[in-house]
């Protein structure tokens, strides 16, 4: 006789919380397998299902996911509804035998029984942890210490400020922050450069190091945003000092700019409009009309879509608001435009 205990649980984890990771942990604790479905649900959440089955891999690797991409999307305790989450899950299940069904939810009966499995009701009055996916939607930030880092991050907002030097992104960003109430990444670079160059310059290892720095501050920021991270500069910038300086850049750095091709939710472009602040580590006004163009150049060929700021500090932040405004996290241009 098999004695092999196989546990189920599911959900749209929209976002993953505390109370779900302790229905998968104790579930995990009991069990000998441990399957988790997780179901598509557009009309709830705009977080895409691979996004949100990501985080059970990531905390829990050895948790087997099933990515229920054509799920029922009613809810309910109707007999008609009941029936057809429970067919469905019988189905995707493949005849795969579950000996234990978690959840705090009303729907553990039924669908325990029609698994043949035990109800293993887990905290079902919220008591450990209370919190829901319909509260922390409403509030992520105030929701975060429900949330893991490796979910909240996905939360966040990751916005940044391109252009070239002295086109007023440093000011942009700590300004956005203080209007929004969050953090912000200054640029690494200058620190950087102050600290190590030699005669101006910083070699292609150097290079990479700072790029490598700054994406580990802005990451570990993410988890600390109010909605949003805003952002002075990122790797693309330096793979094109590298450029310029070089002729060339090494590998790791090229991929760390492919892969900023692909972090951020908006890219803004700080226009070049503003008085050039001639100040000692600067390469001159000239230059920066040359590195402004390579930069806009850089976005286009990568095909990564931005925003051109220009006029003043108020003119910049009243154009960054109006697209926050109507901005939708994980939604295309063209859904929220």
């Amino acid at each position: 006789m098999n004695s092999r205990k196989i546990g189920l649980t599911l959900g749209k984890y929209a976002p993953l919380h505390r109370g779900h990771q302790h229905v998968i942990e104790t579930a995990m604790a009991e069990m000998d397998e441990v399957i988790v479905i997780i179901y598509d649900c557009p009309e709830t959440t705009d977080i895409p299902l691979p996004v949100r089955a990501s985080w059970i891999r990531k905390l829990y690797p050895a948790v087997r996911v099933i990515e229920a991409w054509d799920g029922p999307s009613e809810v309910g305790d109707t007999p008609e509804i009941k029936s057809m989450q429970e067919q469905y899950v019988l189905r995707i299940l493949n005849g795969c035998l579950i000996t234990h069904f978690y959840c705090s939810e009303f729907y553990g009966e039924h669908m325990s029984e029609a698994l043949g499995a035990v109800n293993r009701l887990v905290d079902p009055d919220r008591v450990q942890f209370p919190v829901s996916g319909t509260k922390v939607r409403k509030a992520p930030y105030q929701s975060r210490t429900f949330l893991h880092p490796v979910v909240y991050r996905d939360l966040a907002a990751n916005i940044v400020f391109l252009g070239a030097p002295s086109t007023g992104k440093t000011t942009l960003a700590a300004h956005m922050a203080d209007l929004h109430q969050t953090v912000w990444m200054p640029e690494y670079g200058r620190e950087y450069w102050e600290q190590h160059h030699v005669e101006r310059r910083l070699s292609q290892a150097q290079l990479v190091e700072l790029a490598e720095i700054h994406l580990a501050r802005e990451e570990g920021l993410l988890h600390k945003a109010n909605h949003y991270l805003f952002v002075d500069t990122n790797a693309i910038t330096t793979y094109m000092f590298s450029k310029s300086y070089h002729g060339e850049a090494l590998p790791r750095l090229s991929q760390l700019a492919d892969d900023a091709s692909k972090r951020y939710d908006l890219v803004f472009v700080c226009g070049d409009d503003i008085p050039y602040e001639d100040t000692w580590d600067r390469s001159g006004a000239v230059e920066r009309q040359i590195f402004q163009k390579q930069i806009i150049a850089d976005l286009k060929c990568r095909k990564i879509p931005y925003f051109y700021l220009s006029g003043n500090l108020e003119e910049r932040a009243g154009r960054v608001n109006e697209i926050l405004r109507k901005f939708k996290k994980y939604r295309s241009l063209e859904e929220w435009l």
